[in-house]
């Protein structure tokens, strides 16, 4: 059993080191910083479940690895299981339904032409204002609860196993749920300084990583609380001396051609 987990892990960062290998061939060069043009519908969310994957595979490894070690266990006795990556595609259903929700309002507000966004006028504000948002929700209860889940999957299997397909299907999509509700408002700010950074992105998923795996990360909230509130006020303030950002209107035109 400890051979196959090594293995299976061995396969989850082998799978998250591809997702970053085609993200940052597909996206180098694309960052326009806040506001960056998402492309077309097709475009946005093949990129987008290749980023959840780098982002989120390090971070999602214990539980896939809790639910491999009990669907392993069921068919060694010759008992109905259901293969792993079941589970973990209900999980990133549910980040793909986020990512198409993002997607259909930054087409509204894109139609909206609300000329206060453009980055030489409030643009700035916003950006900043979103990241403040992000932090303060780093303290809000809903943040915990969901924290709390995503750092014991032991807990979550014991108490909400379900067998079968429909049965991993529900898990996993249960699974991403709470996995949306703590890391929504880290994707916002990516959303908010440019969601085809590939600074940021790195940036976003070490954060991520830190509060779901690392020791005591759950402890991190109101550190990263601080740091987003202040980094929100310092964009909005004085954008162009946060290093790392984009200033919309500054590159050049992205490497591959996207279908608005």
């Amino acid at each position: 059993m400890t051979a196959r987990l090594t293995q299976q892990g061995a396969l989850l960062l082998g799978a998250a080191l591809v997702a970053w290998i085609v993200t940052v061939d597909r996206m180098s060069g694309m960052d326009m910083g806040p506001g960056t043009n998402l492309g077309g519908l097709g475009w946005f969310v093949g990129i987008w479940v290749t980023m959840m994957a780098a982002m989120m595979l390090p971070s999602v490894a214990p539980m896939v690895l809790l639910f491999d070690r009990v669907s392993a266990e069921k068919a060694r006795r010759d008992l109905p299981y259901v293969p792993t990556w079941i589970f973990a595609a209900s999980y990133f259903a549910v980040w793909t339904v986020y990512g198409l929700a993002a997607f259909g309002l930054y087409r509204g507000v894109r139609a909206l032409d609300i000329g206060f966004l453009n980055w030489d006028r409030g643009g700035p504000y916003v950006a900043g204002a979103l990241v403040a948002l992000a932090g303060l929700y780093e303290l809000t209860p809903l943040k915990g609860v969901c924290m709390r889940h995503c750092r014991s999957p032991m807990q979550f299997v014991l108490a909400g196993w379900r067998d079968g397909v429909s049965g991993a299907l529900r898990m996993g999509a249960e699974h991403g749920a709470y996995c949306v509700g703590c890391c929504w408002g880290l994707m916002v700010v990516l959303f908010a300084l440019g969601v085809m950074s590939l600074f940021w992105m790195a940036v976003v998923a070490a954060v991520i990583f830190a509060q779901k795996v690392l020791p005591y990360g759950d402890r991190l909230s109101r550190v990263f609380a601080v740091a987003f509130v202040a980094f929100g006020i310092w964009l909005a303030a004085a954008p162009g001396t946060v290093p790392g950002l984009t200033q919309p209107g500054t590159m050049h035109a992205p490497k591959m051609q996207m279908t608005p």
